[in-house]
């Protein structure tokens, strides 16, 4: 009777292996590290408009004084 309980478990243990053998191969190993550097993209910023900076104050009154 014990031995067949051994091989009755003997199939679900391969089982088991197998599915931890699976587990292992995708999870086993963490990703490779990712640089600093690499993560941040770098460009030049745009020129400032002086026209859009400028006050006008004749253009200010006609918006919302007239």
């Amino acid at each position: 009777m014990r031995e067949e309980q051994q091989q009755a478990e003997q199939p679900q243990e391969q089982r088991a292996d197998a599915a931890e053998a699976g587990r292992r191969a995708r999870f086993g190993a963490l990703p490779e590290r990712v640089d600093p550097q690499d993560l941040v993209e770098e460009r030049p910023a745009t020129p400032r408009d002086p026209a859009r900076d400028a006050y006008d104050p004749d253009q200010v009154a006609i918006r919302y004084g007239l």
